[in-house]
C-alpha cells in the first residue's frame, strides 16, 4: 500500500512498498504523468518529466549503444595476442602477458571514470568524454596499423609475417592501445548506472523495467561480441588488421552519434561531491569521539533537515541508520563542540558531526566488500574461456565437413547460451520462482548470485571430464581424437552461469550502493573480473611451479597430452566450492541499504 505523507504545500514525500489496492493504482496514474520520484533531472537541471524523459526510449539507444561500443572494444581485444605475435614478432608468453595487463589495465580505468561520475562530471558527461577518448584511439590505432605497422604490404596473416618497426611505431602503438582501454575502462562502468537511472524506482511499472534493463544490458554486451568474435576475428585472422580496426572505430564513432543523439530524452542524478572526503570525514569524527557511548536507538543520531539537503542541490536521498559498525556512529553524535556560530549563522563541522547518510554510506561499502571479494574466484573461472578453452580446444580436432573450426570461436557457444538463459530466466524460472517464493521479484540478487558459482563449478567439472577422456583417447592413439564440439557443454554452462552471476551482480551493485557511489558499484563489477585475470596468472603460475617438480612436465605444458589439465579444471572446481560456502555465510551476515522513501527488500 502506498502511502503519502504532506509536510507542506509544495514538499511531497513518497514512501512506496509493492502492493496492490485502489489507492494505490490510482497514485500510481496521478504520478504517471508528473515529476519522478527519485530525485532525477532533466537535462536542463529541471525535475524530470515521466512521459517525456527516461523509460524505454533511453533505456534502449543506451542499450544500443552499448552493443555497438563492446562490438569496438572486443574488435581490437578479441585477436591482440596475435597481433603482437604476427606483426610486432612478440613471443607467446610476451603477448600473452602483455594482452593480460592491458585487459586488467582496462578495468582499473573504470575507478577512475566511477570517481569522476559519483563526484563532479555526473554520468551521462563522463560516458560521453570517454566515448570520445574511445573513438580517438581506435582511429589512431587504425591509421598507425595501416600507414605504419602492416608493412610490407599483406603481412600479418598466419603465413607472412611483418618486418621491423622503429621505437617510436610502437610507441604510437601501445599509445593508441592504452587510450582505447582509458575511453572504455572511464565509460564502461557510468554506461550501466546510467541506462538505469531511466527507470524511477518508486513507479511500480517503471521499478519492474529496470530489473529488465540489466538483463538486456549484458545481452547487448553479449551480442556485441559475437559479431567481433567471428565476422572482425576472421577477417584479422586472415591479415586483414587495418580494415577490422576500421570497422571496430566505425562502430565506436556510431555508437557516440547515437548516445549523443538521445540528450535531450535522458534523466540524470546530480553528482555528490568527493566519497572519499565524506568518508574520511566519518573516520576522523569517530576516532574523535572514541570515548562517547553510542546511543541504542539511531533517532538520537544527527542527520541534515529538509532545507540543508536542497541547499547542498546534490540530489542525494537520505539513508536510514541501520545496526552495525556502531563504532562508526560516533561520527553522527551530537556534540556541543560539533557546531560554531558566528554572527550570522551557525554552522557544523563537518570533521566533528557527520550525518547518518554519510555514516551508512560507509557501512554500505563495508557491507559490500565481502561480497565483491567472493566474486574474484568467479571471474577466475570466467576467465579460462578465453585461456585454457582456447588451448584444450586447440588440441581438440576441429574439422567439420571440410571446415576447420577455429578454436576461440567457440565463445559464440557461450555467447549464445547467455542470449538463449536471459529470455529462459525472464519468462520461465522467474515467473516460477515468483509463484514458489510470493516475491514479486523471484529470486534475489544474492541467491543468483550463489546460483552462478554453483554452475560455474558444473561447468569446471564438465571442462575437467573432457580433457580427462582426451587425454586418454590422446594416450591410446598417440594424437587426439576427441572432438571439440565436446567442449559446448561448458561454453554453454559457463554462458548460463553469467546471467546468474554477472547480471545478479550488476542489479545487487547497483540497488545496494548510495546515490553518490552508484557507478563505483558497476566499477566493482569490472574490478572483480580485473582481478579474476590477474588471480589466474597467479593461480597457473603456482600450479607450473608446483607441478614441475623433479622434471615432470607440469599440469599444464605446451605439449597438453604430457600434462594433466584436468586436475586444473577439477582445482577450481574444489576452489569455487569452498568459495561458495564463503559467499553464504557472507550472504547471510549482510543487512541491505535503507532508503528514505524507497521499500525495504529482502536479499538473503
Amino acid at each position: 500500500m502506498a502511502m503519502v505523507k504532506q509536510e507542506d504545500q509544495k514538499n511531497v514525500k513518497i514512501d512506496v512498498t509493492y502492493g496492490e489496492g485502489e489507492k494505490e493504482d490510482a497514485m500510481e496514474e496521478e504520478f504517471s504523468c508528473g515529476h519522478t520520484q527519485d530525485g532525477t533531472v532533466d537535462f536542463r537541471g529541471k525535475p524530470a518529466i515521466k512521459n517525456k524523459s527516461g523509460g524505454w526510449l533511453a533505456g534502449i539507444i543506451i542499450l544500443v549503444n552499448q552493443g555497438l561500443a563492446t562490438l569496438a572494444f572486443f574488435g581490437v581485444s578479441v585477436n591482440l595476442v596475435l597481433f603482437l605475435t604476427r606483426v610486432l614478432h612478440q613471443s607467446n608468453e610476451d603477448a600473452a602477458n602483455n594482452v593480460s595487463k592491458w585487459t586488467g589495465t582496462v578495468y582499473m580505468f573504470s575507478l577512475i571514470g566511477a570517481f569522476l561520475s559519483d563526484s563532479y562530471w555526473g554520468r551521462y558527461k563522463t560516458c560521453a568524454i570517454f566515448q570520445v577518448i574511445f573513438v580517438l584511439g581506435l582511429v589512431l590505432l587504425s591509421v598507425t596499423s595501416q600507414l605504419l605497422l602492416i608493412r610490407p604490404e599483406g603481412c600479418g596473416d598466419e603465413y607472412n609475417r611483418c618486418g621491423s618497426h622503429s621505437s617510436m611505431v610502437v610507441v604510437i602503438f601501445y599509445m593508441s592501445l592504452y587510450m582505447i582501454a582509458f575511453g572504455n575502462g572511464g565509460y564502461q562502468p557510468n554506461i550501466a548506472t546510467f541506462g538505469s537511472d531511466q527507470f524511477d524506482e518508486s513507479d511500480r511499472t517503471e521499478a519492474h523495467s529496470k530489473v529488465s534493463f540489466f538483463s538486456y544490458f549484458y545481452l547487448s554486451l553479449n551480442l556485441g561480441s559475437l559479431f567481433s568474435n567471428t565476422f572482425l576475428s576472421y577477417l584479422e585472422d586472415k591479415g586483414s588488421w587495418a580494415m577490422g580496426f576500421w570497422a571496430s572505430g566505425g562502430s565506436a564513432l556510431l555508437a557516440l552519434i547515437l548516445f549523443v543523439s538521445g540528450t535531450t530524452r535522458y534523466r540524470h542524478f546530480r553528482p555528490c561531491g568527493n566519497p572519499l572526503s565524506r568518508v574520511c570525514q566519518v573516520i576522523v569524527a569517530s576516532s574523535r569521539k572514541w570515548k562517547v557511548m553510542v546511543p541504542l536507538s539511531g533517532d538520537e543520531l544527527y542527520e541534515k533537515d529538509d532545507k540543508e539537503a536542497v541547499d547542498e542541490g546534490n540530489g542525494s536521498r537520505k539513508i536510514l541508520h541501520t545496526e552495525g559498525f556502531k563504532f562508526l556512529d560516533r561520527a553522527a553524535y551530537v556534540d556541543v563542540d560539533d557546531f560554531t556560530a558566528d554572527p550570522k549563522s551557525v554552522s557544523r563541522d563537518p570533521w566533528r558531526l557527520c550525518t547518518v547518510t554519510q555514516v551508512e554510506e560507509l557501512k554500505c561499502v563495508l557491507r559490500l566488500l565481502p561480497i565483491w571479494l567472493c566474486t574474484i574466484i568467479y571471474s577466475v573461472v570466467f576467465t579460462q574461456m578465453a585461456s585454457l578453452f582456447v588451448v584444450q580446444g586447440a588440441a581438440m580436432r576441429h574439422d567439420v565437413f571440410g571446415f576447420s573450426i577455429p578454436p576461440a570461436s567457440m565463445s559464440a557457444f557461450d555467447i549464445l547460451s547467455v542470449a538463449a538463459f536471459i529470455f529462459f530466466y525472464r519468462r520461465v524460472l522467474q515467473p516460477l520462482a515468483c509463484r514458489i517464493t510470493k516475491n514479486p521479484r523471484g529470486l534475489t540478487e544474492l541467491q543468483r548470485m550463489g546460483i552462478g558459482l554453483l554452475v560455474a563449478t558444473v561447468a569446471m567439472l564438465s571442462a575437467g571430464t573432457v580433457e580427462y577422456f582426451r587425454l586418454r583417447m590422446a594416450t591410446a592413439h598417440g594424437s587426439s581424437r576427441l572432438h571439440i564440439m565436446w567442449q559446448m557443454p561448458q561454453y554453454a554452462l559457463i554462458g548460463a552461469s553469467e546471467v546468474f552471476m554477472y547480471v545478479g551482480q550488476l542489479e545487487f551493485f547497483n540497488g545496494q550502493t548510495p546515490d553518490g557511489l552508484k557507478s563505483f558499484g558497476s566499477a566493482l563489477c569490472m574490478t572483480s573480473m580485473s582481478l579474476g585475470n590477474y588471480f589466474s596468472d597467479a593461480i597457473v603460475t603456482a600450479v607450473m611451479k608446483i607441478t614441475t617438480v623433479k622434471g615432470r612436465a607440469g599440469w599444464i605444458p605446451e605439449d597438453l597430452n604430457r600434462g594433466h589439465m584436468d586436475s586444473f579444471y577439477y582445482m577450481l572446481a574444489v576452489l569455487t566450492v569452498i568459495d561458495f560456502v564463503i559467499y553464504v555465510l557472507c550472504a547471510r551476515w549482510y543487512k541491505c541499504i535503507r532508503i528514505e522513501g524507497k521499500s525495504t527488500k529482502v536479499y538473503h
